[in-house]
């Protein structure tokens, strides 16, 4: 066993969302250690697209959330912006046919009010932004603010500039709690961290290291795959994706579902995405899942029916049953915060969720309600 340290605060979990509290944790006067059973960026942070959207999401706390992130984001950018390949290209979300384009269109309106921009573009303007989109698009909405990051750089810039201790390769075994119920620090195979705050960033292991409180946080992991393709020219100018994709991302079917997402990167690889099910930590491929990708970007993209796909990988989305990230204090368990279940969200929702928890940390009052995305807002025990 290792020696004890100690801190002021510990964060479970080495990815986006961990980087970006023990970041502002640390920028608001705090000694933070990092612990990670793997390495930075090993789970779903390494397996994402880099994401940052507010283009999927209906108006209420999911919104807001990305909205204050998307602020965040931004001035980040001006710090750390290449290092961190950002990118503020835009999203557009199309429709395939008439009925689409008239529920996306509403969709967009609702949004507007809430402080999105989006616009309105028919089949010129779509032909002007991405010539190399399929002619046979109905329509769709541009979203200005959708932008973009490679995670595991992000990740890794933020934990640096934090200048967090780093223990990688230490797994969680526990989390003391005092007689009075407050936690303690953590646990871990290497020795004990010992701090009067623990922030839960575990992601699609948030769950389990909840239930080493003593306390109940109903996280699932969700599998999707990306296919990564031959590096090509410009083709892809911004984040393109069917309006199908927003009701995926909504629903809560266990059964594989599949929208077409296709974006370019810094590097010249397009990624493809967008699938989700329920499969438990399985990493096994699914031809399906493959498959339904391939043919629904080369429906939006036809070029892509000559480019080589280089490799697929699989990661895990960490699922909450509302769809909505449990962030900050849990009253079963004083001292302890939770900063996980955001889905696939988790990338462009990091920087609003690591603010809003340093925030609490420093006895602030956040900037948003966070009574919709308390930790206890689920029942202790699974209904029969």
């Amino acid at each position: 066993m290792g020696k004890q340290l100690t801190c002021d605060i510990v964060v479970v979990g080495a990815g986006m969302v961990g980087a970006a509290c023990a970041f502002y944790a640390a920028r608001a006067g705090f000694d933070v250690v990092v612990v990670d059973r793997g390495g930075v960026a090993g789970g779903t942070t390494g397996a994402g697209e880099g994401n940052l959207l507010v283009s999927d999401k209906e108006p209420g706390p999911e919104l807001e959330l990305a909205l204050l992130s998307h602020r965040l984001w931004t001035e980040l950018a001006r710090e750390f912006g290449a290092a961190v390949e950002y990118e503020a290209k835009g999203g557009i979300v199309v429709a395939e046919d008439g009925a689409q384009l008239a529920a996306l269109e509403a969709f967009a309106t609702s949004q507007r009010g809430a402080g999105v921009d989006a616009v309105g573009v028919g089949r010129e303007r779509l032909a002007e932004l991405e010539p190399w989109l399929s002619p046979e698009v109905a329509g769709g909405v541009l979203y200005p603010q959708d932008s973009q990051v490679m995670p595991a750089l992000a990740a890794a810039r933020l934990l640096r500039a934090s200048g967090a201790r780093l223990l990688t390769g230490r797994t969680v075994t526990g989390v003391p709690r005092g007689p009075d119920g407050a936690v303690r620090g953590v646990r871990t195979d290497h020795g004990e961290v010992r701090a009067p705050h623990v922030v839960n960033a575990a992601g699609t292991w948030g769950g389990e290291v909840a239930a080493l409180a003593g306390v109940r946080l109903p996280v699932l992991p969700r599998r999707g795959f990306v296919l990564v393709t031959e590096p090509l020219p410009v083709r892809v100018r911004h984040k393109v994706y069917a309006a199908a994709y927003v009701a995926d991302v909504a629903s809560d079917s266990a059964a594989l579902q599949t929208s077409p997402v296709v974006e370019g990167t810094a590097a010249g690889p397009v990624l493809i995405g967008a699938s989700r099910e329920r499969v438990g930590f399985d990493r096994s491929l699914s031809l399906p899942a493959v498959r339904a990708l391939a043919a629904g970007a080369t429906r939006l993209f036809p070029f892509l029916e000559q480019v080589r796909v280089m490799r697929t990988y699989a990661g895990f989305r960490p699922y909450l049953p509302d769809h909505l990230p449990a962030i900050g204090p849990d009253p079963r368990a004083p001292g302890l915060f939770h900063a996980c279940g955001h889905e696939g969200a988790g990338i462009g929702l990091a920087t609003g969720t690591g603010h809003l928890i340093a925030q609490v940390l420093g006895g602030q009052r956040p900037d948003l309600d966070l009574h919709p995305l308390r930790p206890d807002r689920f029942p202790e025990a699974e209904p029969v």
